[in-house]
């Protein structure tokens, strides 16, 4: 069994053919070009796909796309991709390979289940996991208690979207101080922009951090901060066990994840907070791929209540058994 996994971001698109045990056969990846192109890159790294392995070989489609998303119309509204508002993808996915069942959760919710199906290095614990991707935006998503929750919606655990600062800046979902505002790439740019830092991009904003540049370092200190408080809270919430980081700013290493443990140490003041585990992937980029591909490999392992149908109502995915 071959399915197609999709990976929708705020910069680029990735696609891989994967097999049932994990086995990536084919990958590609194509960055979006300017704000109105998004669907042409769509058709084109799914074509790169299916032009490699073959669209017969392919018997589903599992996508992780960028939030909000609403799973039981298969519709999409990235916060960073301002083109696509209620962008019907599950049906322009279906329309390139008709007759496949095309399966939809958000990207984070998709590394989060990626890493408790192959990655976490204890192997699927029975507890609670938080995905979190940093990169253009952030995202989050849960497993609990071996199960991916995607809540009512299929929006759950989107912790880039809570108030951190109630002063803050304005975030592009609209409301005001959200943990995106500090902590995504382009909001660490901006504010160490603002603070006398002219690099470009977020890779160089990492390479001067670890090259000891004060600036760079503390617009990573912010960041670390801002994370460390939504993943308590969110810890709070869910008594969680882990906490698995990943995406592009993410790929940083110890500039971003020193001061992010040290933030979550001392300020986990309760027993329970105190023995959360906070890791990078251990899967990498492929992590968001690989949990995609769950959503379709593991589709009929778990009571039908469970399950998230084409164009049905949300709620828990049967985790890879």
């Amino acid at each position: 069994m071959t399915v197609l996994a999709v990976d929708i971001g705020g910069t680029k698109f990735a696609a891989a053919a994967v097999e049932a045990d994990g086995a990536i056969r084919a990958r590609a990846e194509v960055p979006l070009r300017g704000r109105d192109g998004a669907e042409e890159v769509l058709l084109e790294v799914v074509g790169r796909i299916t032009g490699e392995v073959g669209a017969d070989r392919l018997t589903g489609v599992g996508i992780g796309s960028a939030g909000p998303l609403d799973p039981r119309t298969g519709t999409v509204s990235p916060v960073n991709i301002p083109s696509w508002r209620d962008f019907p993808l599950v049906g322009a996915v279906e329309r390139m390979l008709p007759g496949r069942p095309v399966r939809l959760a958000g990207d984070a919710q998709c590394m989060a289940l990626g890493e408790w199906w192959l990655g976490l290095p204890e192997g699927r614990p029975s507890g609670a996991v938080l995905g979190v991707v940093v990169s253009t935006g952030v995202g989050g998503g849960l497993v609990l208690d071996g199960m991916p929750y995607l809540g009512p919606t299929g929006n759950a655990g989107h912790i880039g979207h809570i108030v951190a600062d109630a002063n803050g800046d304005r975030c592009p979902c609209g409301a005001v101080g959200c943990v995106e505002t500090v902590a995504s790439g382009p909001s660490m740019v901006r504010w160490a922009r603002a603070n006398g830092w002219t690099g470009d991009d977020a890779k160089a904003l990492a390479g001067d951090a670890d090259s000891g540049d004060a600036v760079a370092r503390q617009a990573f200190r912010r960041a670390a901060g801002t994370l460390a408080a939504a993943v308590l809270t969110t810890s709070a919430l869910f008594d969680l066990d882990h906490v698995v980081i990943g995406g592009g700013v993410a790929a940083a290493g110890a500039v971003l994840f020193d001061p992010l443990r040290e933030a979550v140490e001392a300020n986990a003041g309760l027993g329970f907070l105190r023995r959360l585990r906070v890791t990078p992937t251990s899967l990498g980029r492929d992590a968001g791929l690989l949990g995609a591909a769950a959503l379709v490999l593991h589709r009929d392992t778990g009571p039908t209540e469970t399950l998230v149908p084409e164009r049905g109502a949300p709620g828990r995915v049967p985790s890879p058994g």
